[in-house]
């Protein structure tokens, strides 16, 4: 892998090119079937966790047997320490990438503009983040990477719907030309670093302890994805450093208010108060999105803000409903993170996706470990979240009606 500058010129060269393999593959269906099959392929791939053997074109059985291929750098041990993190924290992951790494991408006006066009995290929410979160843990599970693992499928299908997606929206004929490419290797890595440098940040800000060598690998791990997706090697950054300065250049290139953008936010947020249980948690969603991508990005994509500790904690200490040792702990974040995630996880396997698709699912042996850990948290905290939810609700109402 090289080590690019990360420059204005470089990026402005890279977002004029696409993912040249995929999107010749669906030209040349397109050729040769007509639009009929380009539709069908989508079809079956939005309808299906894997690509049905005997119904596919044998150039794009091809495609799929060339693009599973691991490149040569990469270091298993580094894979199995990544998996080994996601083992241990997962459930935070998992609810850092809705509360966080999505909206990173949201608030990047250029890249909005191709997400949006595909209209599903709007039309079909319920389906589009379980798929994302289905990526994941396809990815990070144990044996996700090796062989014919679950993520290297899951990769080369998101491959092949990115590829999807180019060809419709410049079929259009609508696609300014001024916004480079859709979906083109910046947007692409942008993409990248809010699935690996986005989370560590977050887990950081959780006062979850990952060591230097445990960040590395998780970045290892997905530049793995990232070349499997048809990221070309020099976007692809060497060590966590060259990591973070792309998605610094990332969000001071791209970060820009957009209609497209808010939209896309507030379908996540109101989805996960959606599908949480009861109304509880109603709020926590938003109370940590805006926790986590701070002031700045939560007023491009305009996320209200529901301050936990002016507004929230020193009412409870007030009123004895929650202890001062508590609220001095470093923990209490990431406890109440834990309890919301797994809540949403189990939320997210009994959401129905429609279709021939099959429920968001995750393994067995992964989703019994995290439930271990849950069931050895402490009942109080438990209490406390739910008084939690029931003055968020109040806080925000009034917030409203005050505005009003």
């Amino acid at each position: 892998m090289a080590h690019p500058p990360w420059t204005n010129e470089f990026l402005d060269g890279m977002r004029l090119i696409g993912d040249d393999p995929a999107d010749q593959l669906i030209k040349d269906l397109f050729a040769t079937h007509q639009i009929g099959a380009v539709n069908s392929m989508m079809r079956t791939l939005v309808e299906n966790d894997r690509m049905p053997e005997g119904s596919i074109p044998e150039n794009l059985r091809n495609f799929l047997q060339s693009v599973a291929i691991l490149p040569p750098w990469t270091d298993m041990e580094k894979i199995r320490a990544a998996e080994n993190l996601f083992w241990l924290h997962g459930p935070a992951i998992v609810l850092l990438l809705f509360c966080y790494s999505l909206p990173f991408t949201y608030a990047a006006r250029e890249e909005a503009q191709a997400l949006a066009r595909t209209g599903r995290l709007t039309t079909d929410p319920n389906r589009r983040v379980a798929e994302t979160a289905q990526m994941i843990i396809d990815v990070m599970a144990p044996g996700g990477l090796t062989g014919s693992g679950a993520g290297v499928r899951t990769a080369q299908k998101v491959r092949l719907m990115h590829a999807g997606v180019r060809f419709q929206i410049l079929a259009s004929k609508q696609w300014p030309p001024q916004y480079g490419y859709p979906l083109n290797q910046e947007d692409l890595a942008g993409t990248l670093m809010s699935f690996c440098v986005i989370v560590l940040d977050g887990l950081s800000q959780l006062n979850i302890s990952v060591s230097e060598a445990e960040a590395e690998a998780y970045l290892h791990c997905w530049n793995v994805v990232g070349h499997i997706l048809g990221l070309k090697d020099e976007m692809i950054p060497e060590n966590l450093t060259e990591a973070v300065t792309l998605a610094k250049a990332f969000r001071v290139r791209q970060f820009a208010e957009c209609d497209e953008g808010k939209m896309m936010a507030k379908a996540l947020l109101d989805l996960q108060a959606h599908i949480l249980p009861g109304n509880v948690f109603d709020l926590i969603p938003r109370a940590l999105t805006h926790h986590f991508i701070g002031e700045k990005m939560a007023n491009i994509l305009e996320v209200p803000a529901v301050p936990f500790d002016d507004v929230l904690f020193r009412p409870l200490q007030r009123s004895n409903v929650i202890a001062d040792d508590i609220l001095k702990s470093s923990g209490w974040l990431k406890d109440l993170v834990e309890i919301v995630s797994m809540q949403l996880l189990e939320s997210l396997q009994l959401v129905a996706r429609g279709g021939k698709r099959t429920s968001f699912s995750i393994p067995k042996k992964l989703w019994r470990g995290w439930r271990r850990r849950k069931a050895r948290r402490n009942n109080f905290f438990r209490a406390v979240v739910r008084t939690i939810g029931a003055l968020l609700r109040q806080l925000f109402h009034r917030s409203i009606d005050t505005s009003n």
